[in-house]
């Protein structure tokens, strides 16, 4: 089937992918299943055997090699789940709202934008059921000028205009948003405060992870600056403030120090990272896990120049409940630990 017939059949673009420069030759259906969540290979497989996955715009059966810069479209008669919104009743923690803007304290969970299996529930379905018209941006997601991932917690801005959208998107751009997070991360991070910087991109080993680069031949420039907040012996407490917004960009960076988030299971966190082989000690680690199921990071502090006053906003969250009482463990643990 060429172009003109898929065009005449009204297909849809639901995936697109651009093999990496470095791309070793590997089957398409094992090269979208590094991309796409919440999919199964027979899945991927079929959609090939049916001609919806198109290399260079030829449809491909699902043993073709993938090469570098190969573009690789997946298609559906319907469209996207995302571009079929519905506004949903769900309770929003609002700090801050007038008619340009709206700062919201995203809870950990809670997807930010509909995606592939998540189509529901999303901070976005929220949005629209309480902002009747939402500006979209450049990816038709409405309100959003940037993200934070599902098991994230905190703050986000919400542009309610098309003039706000355009202004904060450029204020994310410029780097002149305040933006600070609190990470409790495995290992003693040696300096009290520093930088990490190296440019981000999609892992070439496991597509769902970011990997740093730091010679800069893959990703785009990314940096962090930390601060040590308290030392747990086993594991650190730091403050990072984003210079850069890129996806997974204090995951990624911590990870590359050597400093893997506490229980971020994408990354490698939720195995015991630093400590002693005591049965005892890995019960108290995995009660930790218990108590935050998820990755030790909050969006804390959030600070923007409001589109239209000019004035210089700023909004601060609590760190939430999960992440306290870790945080409390592991400093009754150290302080045990002591005498």
């Amino acid at each position: 089937m060429n172009v003109e017939e898929l065009e005449k059949e009204e297909f849809y673009e639901h995936f697109k992918y651009v093999a990496h420069d470095g791309q070793e030759p590997l089957r398409v259906d094992k090269f979208l299943m590094n991309f796409i969540e919440n999919t199964t290979r027979n899945k991927v497989q079929q959609a090939a055997k049916a001609g919806n996955i198109l290399v260079n715009e030829i449809a491909v059966k699902s043993n073709y090699k993938v090469k570098p810069k190969d573009v690789v479209r997946v298609v559906l008669a319907h469209p996207p789940h995302e571009n079929l919104l519905v506004a949903e009743d769900i309770p929003l923690d609002i700090l801050f709202e007038d008619d340009q803007v709206m700062v919201v304290n995203k809870s950990a969970g809670m997807v930010v934008h509909p995606g592939h299996g998540n189509y529901s529930g999303t901070l976005v379905n929220g949005l629209i059921h309480h902002i009747e018209s939402l500006p979209a941006n450049s990816n038709e997601r409405p309100g959003l000028v940037h993200r934070i991932d599902k098991d994230t917690s905190g703050l986000l801005v919400v542009a309610k205009t098309e003039y706000a959208m355009a202004n904060l998107s450029k204020q994310f751009f410029d780097r002149s948003t305040e933006r600070l997070y609190y990470a409790l991360v495995w290992g003693n991070v040696v300096e009290d405060e520093g930088t990490i910087e190296g440019h981000i991109g999609r892992s070439l080993k496991n597509r769902l992870q970011m990997s740093v680069f730091p010679d800069g031949e893959f990703g785009k420039p990314a940096i962090t600056h930390y601060k040590v907040i308290e030392r747990f012996s086993y594991v650190t407490l730091v403050q990072c403030k984003l210079e850069t917004g890129r996806t997974h960009q204090i995951r990624a960076h911590f990870k590359h120090i050597g400093h893997t988030l506490f229980n971020d299971e994408r990354y490698g966190g939720n195995d015991i990272l630093k400590g002693t082989t005591f049965t005892k000690y890995k019960q108290f680690v995995d009660n930790c896990f218990k108590v935050l199921p998820r990755q030790a990071l909050h969006a804390k502090t959030l600070g923007f120049e409001h589109p239209i006053t000019k004035k210089n906003l700023q909004f601060s969250s609590d760190i939430p409940e999960d992440m306290v009482q870790c945080i409390e463990k592991w400093r009754a643990y150290t302080v045990n630990q002591k005498h």
